[in-house]
């Protein structure tokens, strides 16, 4: 089949790009490496749109959220991971989080079924001299194709540490230690609407003695050791392995993910607890599947190695027969200097006739990659159909995440990024506990005029 448009990577951002390209009757051309003799070292499976660190989208409020705001946009736009996410949807509170092969089933079932769209198992290793491109390849894009793109911005890409956290067995987790609660219960009638309880979270409670001698644990542990071209290679904050944040202070992480604050702990309800049912840290763990047999540990990205996870954190209170289902890894992303390389519509200033996408464009994480795929495939389809392409607001946040992305980050200093509402223009007169209500009631409003403008 001849295509008008070529997109290379099937991960979240090629995907989402796909569906609105296909569609809207766009031929197109889906290469993806993995299925075809090729992986990464993060990768599980050769499904479109896997999810390789963890199963959540996040918070799912659009009405004080910057990223709930986000899913609410890209429902707008008809996204596809959107409605796939909805599909493998499992209790989380108020966070949007998926069963992984049920969300890839549901992607790669959607593209399938599109008449104009190509699904080829290959590896590309060199950007196309011409023809209308996506470059979706992601943060593991392989070696050869990076020397290509590398080759062709004249500057070489920026690089990061990525850590994915384990998987744990439902049943393999000590309940008469552990119990089920959500932090002040909130999401719970989201929760009880998807067929939860509201008490969505496994919960691990640590004494004071039990978390300093999990700290040292965690300190001391093997870790996984950097290559020599990897030596100088920084951590995205929001991926930061756990012993990393335990090496910053020994309150670091009863402020990060050990948090103990709105987890009361019934089992704590005795004289051996004088302190009452309050703990003094908490490891949480998430629904990782329907079934409920799945479950990971929020916050637990790690490098340590194998057989020191299994040591360490079967340390950790409700843990000790802990089976895992995956142990944490650590890979190096690779992201372009976006503000400088590419235009107000993603393209690549030295050769426009190729678009990034996703991650390799700076974005951080799974919705944000997905959303920066999706307006990739609406700029290609405008400029297919000789359509102006008029980009969505700023005060939206798809226009503040792409202004990010194409011009407004210092390029200096230019690093991955979630949507924040750091990103949107300010809200002068506005009293602070209002404030985000306020951003997400004006970015509503402002998007919808923008979807009315897309054919």
């Amino acid at each position: 089949m001849a295509h008008q448009v070529h997109i290379i990577g099937g991960g979240m951002a090629g995907s989402e790009a796909a569906w609105q390209l296909a569609r809207r009757g766009v031929h197109v051309r889906l290469s993806e490496m993995r299925g075809g003799g090729d992986t990464t070292a993060a990768h599980n499976s050769d499904g479109l749109a896997e999810l390789v660190c963890s199963n959540s989208f996040r918070s799912d409020d659009h009405e004080k959220n910057a990223v709930g705001l986000l899913h609410h946009e890209m429902r707008g736009c008809d996204s596809l991971l959107m409605a796939a996410a909805e599909k493998a949807r499992v209790p989380a509170g108020s966070a949007l989080a998926v069963d992984r092969e049920v969300f890839s089933a549901a992607v790669e079932e959607a593209l399938a079924a599109q008449p104009t769209l190509e699904i080829v198992r290959e590896r590309v290793d060199v950007l196309p001299s011409d023809g209308l491109t996506i470059v979706a390849t992601g943060p593991l894009t392989a070696p050869a194709l990076a020397s290509s793109i590398g080759a062709a911005t004249g500057a070489d890409s920026l690089a990061f540490f990525d850590a994915i956290a384990p998987i744990v067995y439902r049943d393999s987790i000590d309940m008469d230690v552990a119990w089920m609660a959500s932090r002040w219960d909130k999401g719970a009638e989201a929760s009880i609407a998807l067929g939860g309880d509201g008490r969505d979270y496994i919960n691990c409670p640590m004494t004071r003695e039990q978390y300093e001698n999990f700290h040292a644990e965690l300190i001391a542990g093997e870790k996984t050791e950097f290559k020599e071209w990897e030596a100088n290679t920084p951590y995205f904050d929001a991926c930061m392995p756990v012993e990393v944040m335990a090496a910053r202070g020994i309150e670091t992480l009863r402020y990060g993910p050990m948090k103990p604050v709105g987890l009361d702990n019934p089992h704590w309800a005795t004289p051996e607890h004088p302190n009452g049912r309050w703990p003094y840290a908490v490891v949480q763990l998430r629904q990782d599947n329907k079934l409920g047999t799945l479950w990971n540990m929020v916050g637990f990205q790690t490098k340590l190695k194998h057989a020191e996870q299994v040591r360490v954190f079967r340390t950790i209170p409700g843990l000790e027969n802990a089976e895992f289902a995956r142990l944490g890894g650590l890979h190096r992303n690779t992201f372009l200097n976006s503000p400088t390389l590419l235009d107000r519509q993603l393209r690549l200033k030295s050769a426009p006739h190729i678009r990034f996408a996703g991650q390799i464009t700076g974005c951080e994480g799974y919705v944000e990659s997905a959303s920066v795929g999706m307006l990739a495939g609406l700029m290609t389809a405008a400029q297919i159909a000789g359509r102006d392409w008029t980009p969505p607001p700023r005060t939206t946040a798809l226009g503040a995440l792409l202004s990010h992305i194409t011009g407004d980050a210092e390029a200096e200093t230019y690093q991955p990024m979630n949507v924040n509402f750091g990103l949107f223009p300010p809200l002068h007169g506005v009293k602070k506990k209002a404030r985000k209500e306020a951003y997400t009631e004006r970015g509503k409003a402002d998007m919808a005029g923008w979807l009315a403008t897309l054919g």
